[in-house]
Parts: structure tokens; sequence; C-alpha cells
């Protein structure tokens, strides 16, 4: 019989932290929520955009393997061909999935009439600053996801429920983030930034590689910035 491989991963991975696989002290986890707001907060102190992207990155990464005892295979493994597979179609979905939502909350007028003037001050810089600031935003949804699926954990006993609360916890907040009422509503961060992101958790949720999700977050926001400085 033929094996049918395509889009197969490795079943053996699982979540890591969440059962104490490994175990996490409670004043790391302290630390570790407080570098989520606190990196975000300070890249502001940065005039380059680029420097302000390597920050955020290390200010959550490097702790998080320290705590981690410096095992990155907890969140990283060489992607596979069917693991990039999966990260360029979750960024297509994704870019289809914006494009008609975005169209209907231009439809329903959900958007703010400023809200292209977000994407003015992009240059050459923003596009290379993402590969740092893309891995600190995927930290910035890992750090809170693997704590509070600790939590749900505790009291369920159940993973997967575990994982689907806190992600739902997790995509409210990385859409609030995004909230800028010049530019912005709260439909349009909730359904793009929040609903959107769901692409990429299933690819984590998939993969447990944290590089999925990270190399189709990059190709969504490297593809709208090289058009935005293409001039289209």
């Amino acid at each position: 019989m033929i094996e049918i491989s395509f889009l197969t991963f490795d079943e053996d991975r699982d979540f890591p932290y969440y059962r104490n696989n490994p175990r996490i002290s409670k004043g790391a986890w302290v630390l570790l929520l407080f570098l989520v707001p606190f990196g975000l907060i300070t890249t502001a102190l940065f005039d380059n955009e680029l420097l302000a992207g390597i920050y955020f990155c290390f200010i959550l990464l490097i702790p998080l393997l320290y705590f981690s005892n410096w095992d990155y295979k907890l969140l990283f493994h060489r992607p596979t061909k069917n693991e990039l597979i999966l990260a360029v179609l979750m960024f297509i979905v994704y870019m289809v999935y914006s494009i008609a939502m975005g169209s209907v909350l231009e439809i329903f007028q959900l958007v703010p009439a400023g809200a292209e003037s977000a994407f003015q001050d992009i240059d050459i810089i923003s596009l290379v600053s993402l590969l740092f600031s893309m891995m600190g935003e995927e930290l910035l949804k890992f750090i809170p996801l693997m704590f509070f699926m600790r939590v749900f954990f505790r009291f369920t006993n159940r993973r997967n429920l575990s994982f689907v609360l806190s992600m739902i916890l997790v995509l409210v907040f990385f859409a609030f983030l995004h909230y800028e009422p010049s530019t912005t509503s709260l439909v349009s961060i909730l359904l793009l930034q929040g609903a959107g992101s769901l692409v990429e958790m299933y690819g984590y949720a998939k993969t447990k590689n944290l590089l999925v999700p990270y190399i189709s977050h990059l190709l969504t926001d490297g593809f709208v910035f090289t058009i935005i400085l293409l001039g289209f």
C-alpha cells in the first residue's frame, strides 16, 4: 500500500512546559510574563527600527532559553519539507482571508479613514527588521500561551482543551496590542490580527515547531512591506 505523506508531521513532539516538561519555576514565569509587555514598551526607546527588532527578539528569547536550560529544541526544529509547505500554505490562507475580511470591513465602514497612514514610514530597514521583530511577536504569543496552557492543564488534565482555551486568551491579547483608535477599530483587530492569527496557531499546534508560524508570519509581513515599498 502506498502511504500518502503529504503534510504529515512528527506526532511524537509535544507542547513544552505545560506538564513540567521541563519545569519552569513560578518566579521564572513571573519574569517571562513581565518581559512580554516590558520588551514591547521599551522598543520605543530605539530610534533605529532594526535595533529595536533585535532587542525585542532577544529580550524574550534569551531568558526563555535560559530557563529551558538552553534546550532550543523545546522551541525550534529544523523545518522539514512538509513544514515549509505548511508555512507557505498558511501565508496564502492568511492573505486570502485578510483581503476578503478587509473588503467586508470596508463595506460596513469598520476601518477608520486614517488606516493607510500606519504604513507611510516603511522603508528597507523596516523590511530587514522583520527578521527579528517577527520572532519577537511569535515569542510574545508563545510565552503566555504556554503559561496559560500550564494553568488550564492543572485544572482540566486535558491537553487539547488547555491549548484551545489558552489560544483564545492569547489571540485576544495579541489583537488588542494592535489597537490604535486613529488607525484601527476593535472589530478590525479582533477579526484581522486576532482571528487571522488562528492560521499561525494551527501551524504551531500541528508541528510544535515555532519556526513554522515564524516563517508564515515573516512571509506575510514581508510581502506586505515589499508591496508598499514598490509603490503598489
